[in-house]
């Protein structure tokens, strides 16, 4: 009895072992799953992380009062006022120390502080000399690096003075399909040390995580899930094995019009 080559069949099969490896599980993609069942869209629990300042940080202080003379003296521009521009403000770099060398005052030790805490140390040193003082404080270097299988990989710099991960993660246009979301890693360096954390973002938990709101220069990294490791590991054999499959029907099909 000779067996019938049938390239339909062939084909069909061809098709579904392509779709039943290409199917993924809600799980692996879908943030916050477990919300709905522990009540977090109607009980919101207060989670809020202040920036602290490192080492290397460029910081923005301005100092004004009612007499803008008095308060002159404390900011510092770089160049002359000409033709109504006004020169550029001095920002002031962290050093090795920690401190920072401010007008008049001189060295103030900043190094893990949050801002607020510089501007009531700030107030505190200058109240020999303003009456007053209203303190603006920026940090200029807040950036953060988001990596791995999302969209927009690349370095951001944050406007204000947080940001969580997921708003991190919207900057670089969300992961991919591919990105494993239940073990994301966040790399974190204070004093000279890196601390490597691990949040699972498909939990209602990951608000409670450390690294739910970012520090400045934090490192994001979004790891491949087993089925981009495997699409990867299979890239090669997978053109050989069509190009197989695309043969025996093109053998079938040239037998068939023979007969």
């Amino acid at each position: 009895m000779t067996m019938k080559f049938q390239p339909r069949r062939i084909l069909l099969l061809a098709i579904t072992i392509a779709l039943l490896s290409s199917c993924g599980s809600k799980k692996d993609v879908v943030y916050f799953q477990d919300a709905a069942l522990s009540g977090l869209e109607t009980q919101v629990k207060e989670s809020r992380s202040s920036t602290r300042f490192k080492v290397d940080d460029l910081i923005s202080i301005f100092v004004s009062t009612l007499d803008p003379e008095a308060s002159a003296p404390f900011n510092l521009f770089r160049g002359t006022q000409e033709g109504g521009i006004r020169p550029e403000q001095v920002d002031y770099l962290v050093d090795k120390e920690g401190e920072i060398d401010f007008p008049v005052i001189g060295k103030l030790k900043v190094v893990g502080l949050t801002p607020e805490e510089l501007r009531v140390k700030l107030t505190e040193s200058l109240a020999d000399y303003l009456k007053d003082p209203i303190i603006n404080i920026r940090l200029k270097n807040f950036t953060v690096t988001v990596l791995g299988e999302v969209n927009r990989p690349g370095t951001y710099l944050v406007n204000g003075e947080q940001i969580t991960i997921f708003e991190a993660l919207g900057l670089a246009s969300d992961m991919t399909i591919k990105g494993m979301r239940k073990n994301v890693l966040v790399v974190r360096e204070f004093d000279g040390t890196k601390v490597y954390y691990r949040i699972d973002l498909t939990s209602n938990k990951a608000a409670e995580s450390p690294v739910y709101y970012l520090t400045q220069n934090d490192v994001v990294y979004v790891e491949p899930n087993k089925s981009a490791i495997t699409s990867s590991a299979l890239d090669n054999r997978a053109s050989i094995t069509v190009s197989i499959i695309t043969a025996l029907i093109t053998s079938a099909v040239f037998i068939i019009g023979r007969n």
